[in-house]
């Protein structure tokens, strides 16, 4: 029997949400809030979305973020359900949020209603545009006709091969979110201090080292890209940026990118950093994202 998957995830892969529709890929939203007000994590939507976010940092206001719950994820899987879809459920990375275990319980529940349905839920243990690629590369597989149970094993072994890598031009964020004295963030504008930071093996963000301008930041990123991702400088594969209010600088980042890798075949895309990873980036984060080695701890 031919199966009958619906492939869904959530908005923080920050990807275009015409995008991901024109794949027909389903997506839940998560949302912040600020003063009380709810918020959608709006990818793209609604083009005066970014800018009221943005707007309101400036303003000195912090957005806070929670998990999905389980009430919206048995709404969504439900709504999936009964439209004669099986659901194939990408999570955002268990090492950003608890959302997956939420998911976890509303599709074992399911299950027992369900008992001739299909729901397969999975931590991607990646964020932001490298959980889009992910959930883009699965899309792929279903599109040329891979079976869900391979498609399964290649997730689970190639998941922790899509690499994250990150550096911050902005600080003001991390002083006023208490990530970073005042003191210290002072200091590391004054010498334009710039930290480097990757997702680890289990998705979680860690600084691992720091450069002393732009290009400096910009050549490690480069630099730990060209040691990890497949083929080196002959690399080939996907290669996409994104960035929290910060498009010279990715635009920047795609021409260096462009130079040192010249047989990458695809289009490098330059996405926005949506709401809810930049509610925790704050402004001047730019990500790069590529397929690789498998990443460390």
């Amino acid at each position: 029997m031919k199966e009958n998957f619906q492939l869904s995830c959530e908005s923080t892969v920050d990807l275009p949400f015409s995008y991901v529709d024109g794949r027909n890929i389903k997506v839940l939203f998560y949302s912040y809030f600020v003063d009380g007000a709810e918020y959608a994590d709006d990818m793209g939507r609604d083009p005066a979305a970014l800018d009221r976010f943005y707007n309101f940092l400036n303003e000195g206001k912090i957005p806070t973020t929670s998990q999905i719950n389980e009430f919206a994820y048995e709404e969504f899987f439900r709504n999936i359900l009964d439209e004669g879809k099986d659901v194939f459920h990408i999570c955002f990375g268990t090492g950003m949020t608890g959302s997956y275990y939420n998911a976890v319980k509303v599709a074992d529940a399911l299950k027992k209603e369900y008992p001739d349905r299909k729901i397969v839920v999975i931590d991607s243990l990646c964020s932001s545009s490298g959980y889009g690629m992910l959930v883009d590369d699965v899309k792929d597989m279903f599109d040329e006709g891979v079976e869900s149970d391979k498609i399964i094993d290649w997730i689970e072994k190639n998941k922790n091969r899509i690499h994250h890598q990150f550096y911050s031009t902005d600080l003001k964020y991390y002083r006023r979110t208490g990530r970073m004295s005042g003191p210290v963030a002072g200091i590391a504008a004054i010498f334009r201090i710039h930290p480097i930071m990757r997702l680890n093996s289990k998705g979680k963000i860690i600084a691992y080292t720091k450069t002393i301008g732009k290009a400096a930041a910009i050549k490690k990123t480069l630099d730990t890209m060209e040691e990890h991702c497949d083929d080196g400088k002959n690399y080939s594969g996907k290669c996409w940026i994104c960035h929290s209010n910060n498009l010279p600088d990715a635009i920047l980042t795609k021409e260096k990118i462009q130079e040192r890798f010249p047989n990458i075949k695809s289009e490098i895309k330059i996405l926005d950093i949506g709401t809810i990873i930049a509610s925790h980036s704050g402004p001047g984060t730019i990500a790069v994202f590529f397929h690789g080695d498998e990443r460390k701890d």
